[in-house]
């Protein structure tokens, strides 16, 4: 079953034929090598003939010999047929050793159309964004956003049940062809989490301390959605019995973001204007994968899993998303954009008079006039205080 994700094909195809690099990134198996697939497929429709594609999957070992930069640029060059059009598609181009420097031999041939995938964010520092600053555009890509997930399980008239199966299961499409086997879904999820832990991670950083690794990814999942230093997570491990340093906590969670299983969400100081360097909040990329990596012990958490699928979809939406400080108050999401922001409160329920107070308090200090927002899992009708607006939770992510 293949599911065309709509908005990502299209952002693919919008840049077609222009002079740039199209580099989609994300998590392993969120869907990065599906789009290239649809988008050589919509190629060949279009009357692109199969010799003018050059497509390379670098996890088929059948393509081994071509991770060496020398071999792939002798495979690509080989296979240009003069006067003609060529679009060169490579996935998982992060197996190659010095991979920018081929690229960028082809990116300056005028009729080469480029298309690369990656599952780590590293490349596109160093060498690479040197090579190719304002050369290359970047598509992220995440896991199946609610609105994808009931529209795949044909889930519209209960979207209460949809979402309790979105963060009891999993949002990584493969997951959708599975069904209902929960056993299924969790030893996927858990070939997943090896996979990027054991490959992505330790393998390319080569890490000693795997179990201490383990350890720390394990923390930052339990605490979604909670105010963290690098120091307290320190602290906690070595209060615990297994020292570690702050560097090298430092080190582990750049490679988890590096590996797009971890999020960020920096501090910023509203009233201001600045951000701040310590407390970040954390997210996971999936709550199935955090379940799976946490057991039952992590499903209870009802508040802090609604804040992370609040704020992986604002990161879909194209926001640049900050945990905003106002005085001594926190909101939880202060999301940007070029033309503008959104500030916004989410909370499992607000029923109770003194949590609606608590979560307005912040949103109410705020003299701009940008929209702010309450999202609650209440099946309640919206309301307005003032101009804060609230409204369902389930309603705003079905919203494109």
């Amino acid at each position: 079953m293949q599911i065309v994700r709509q908005e990502y094909f299209q952002r693919v195809v919008s840049y077609r034929d222009k002079k740039i690099i199209k580099v989609i990134t994300g998590v392993r198996r969120c869907g990065k090598s599906t789009l290239l697939q649809m988008f050589r497929d919509y190629l060949l429709a279009d009357g692109v003939e199969e010799g003018q594609i050059i497509s390379i999957n670098f996890e088929d070992f059948e393509y081994e010999r071509l991770c060496d930069p020398g071999e792939l640029y002798q495979y690509i060059k080989e296979r240009i047929l003069p006067g003609r059009r060529m679009y060169l598609i490579l996935d998982e181009i992060q197996n190659v050793r010095d991979f920018q420097r081929v690229i960028d031999s082809f990116f300056i041939r005028d009729y080469i159309d480029i298309y690369i995938t990656g599952s780590n964010s590293r490349m596109l520092s160093g060498e690479l964004a040197t090579l190719l600053t304002g050369r290359y555009v970047q598509i992220e890509m995440l896991p199946f956003s609610f609105s994808e997930f009931v529209q795949i399980h044909q889930m519209e008239d209960n979207l209460e049940r949809a979402y309790q199966q979105y963060i009891e299961t999993s949002s990584f499409p493969f997951v959708a062809e599975l069904g209902s086997d929960r056993n299924q879904i969790y030893d996927y999820l858990k070939s997943i989490y090896n996979t990027i832990i054991l490959k992505d991670i330790v393998a390319r950083k080569k890490f000693p301390d795997v179990m201490m690794l383990e350890s720390v990814i394990r923390f930052l999942a339990d605490n979604i959605g909670n105010p963290l230093s690098v120091k307290k997570i320190s602290d906690t491990m070595t209060s615990g019995g297994r020292k570690i340093n702050v560097r090298t906590v430092e080190s582990y969670i750049t490679a988890f973001m590096e590996s797009y299983i971890i999020y960020q969400a920096k501090r910023y100081d509203i009233k201001g204007k600045q951000y701040l360097k310590t407390l970040e909040k954390y997210y996971m990329v999936d709550i199935g994968l955090r379940n799976a990596m946490l057991g039952s012990s992590g499903q209870a958490d009802t508040g802090h899993i609604l804040e992370n699928v609040v704020y992986l979809e604002l990161l879909r939406r194209g926001y640049e998303v900050y945990v905003g400080k106002a005085d001594n108050l926190e909101i939880d999401f202060v999301a940007i954009k070029a033309d503008g922001r959104i500030y916004i409160q989410v909370s499992a329920t607000v029923r109770d008079a003194g949590t609606l107070e608590r979560e307005l308090k912040p949103l109410q200090m705020l003299r701009d006039h940008y929209p702010k927002y309450i999202l609650t899992l209440d099946v309640d009708p919206p309301a307005d205080y003032e101009g804060i607006r609230r409204e369902n939770v389930l309603d705003y992510l079905m919203r494109k």
